[in-house]
């Protein structure tokens, strides 16, 4: 399997989108905006961010310095934000999405994803994406966090078949029955916290497997996410590490060390519907967030 760091994945709708980027998740604004320029000046053409994260200013700030000083224009960066839960609705979320753009410092995104299926509110949520979709300013849309149910649901009343499907997503967890589910209808699953949040580091599977590639057990698990055609996202505020993350192409997994990864999954989530509200604004929304320890494991 032929894999570059400009590999790219086609979407449902013929955009094509980076397999590997970086997510700013837990980042502060100053953070973001820094990790962004690490990021960009070493090849990654994918920047995740939400409106959630409290870090849309810092990213915009970052990838308006990164294109400058890698002379790059806006279109050679895959831009991806979500629609915020507490904004969930139709013309909430229209209105809250300009504010969106303004913190990138762009005029359109190249995905935009609902983060989570807020009920009572996600099917007219995607009307409004549908809608931003058209207008151009998104130029895919999807979403992140559905199980089938919900997916069934989006999909009975769309006119525009998600693109995306963001999932947590690593050997522990790997949402099998959603994915074979997404693979049948041609959405792509992309994967959060595809390090298990730091938790599937020290597995012993998987530090043997990185032993006989002279590989860290981060890089044998992103290696697995782009060899199962997952979009995958790691995260983090350290630019060795951003670089060790994209240092995966040197190198091809086995068919069998492939199994043995796959043989891993035991639905380990690091949080699922029983635990989340499904209405209204449950977590809140600051401006800046606290800047987070990149092995450690958080609620997404």
């Amino acid at each position: 399997m032929s894999l570059t760091m400009n590999s790219t994945i086609t979407l449902n709708n013929g955009v094509k989108m980076p397999q590997l980027g970086m997510g700013v998740w837990q980042i502060n604004n100053a953070g973001a905006a820094q990790s962004v320029q690490w990021a960009i000046k070493h090849g990654y053409r994918a920047i995740d961010t939400a409106k959630q994260y409290g870090n849309e200013a810092g990213v915009g700030e970052g990838l308006a310095k990164a294109l400058a000083d890698n002379n790059l224009r806006r279109k050679d960066v895959f831009l991806t934000t979500k629609i915020f839960n507490g904004d969930q609705g139709y013309q909430s979320t229209l209105d809250n999405f300009e504010g969106q753009l303004n913190r990138l410092q762009t005029d359109y995104v190249d995905l935009l994803l609902i983060h989570w299926p807020v009920d009572g509110k996600y099917m007219d949520t995607w009307r409004a994406l549908e809608t931003i979709y058209r207008e151009g300013k998104a130029r895919a849309i999807g979403v992140s966090n559905f199980n089938i149910s919900r997916l069934k649901d989006i999909l009975k009343m769309a006119s525009i078949k998600p693109a995306v499907n963001q999932m947590e997503f690593n050997p522990v967890c790997q949402e099998g029955d959603i994915k074979q589910f997404c693979d049948r209808h041609n959405i792509h699953l992309e994967a959060w916290s595809p390090l298990g949040g730091g938790r599937v580091l020290q597995n012993k599977v998987l530090e043997s497997i990185a032993d006989k590639y002279d590989k860290s057990v981060a890089q044998i698990i992103l290696r697995w996410d782009l060899q199962r055609g997952v979009i995958t996202i790691p995260k983090s505020v350290h630019e060795d590490r951003i670089v060790q993350n994209s240092d995966i192409y040197d190198f091809e997994l086995s068919e069998d060390d492939v199994k043995l990864i796959n043989g891993l999954d035991n639905d380990d989530r690091s949080l699922w519907y029983g635990g989340f509200k499904w209405s209204g604004n449950p977590e809140g929304y600051t401006d800046s967030v606290a800047s987070w320890d990149d092995d450690k494991e958080f609620i997404h």
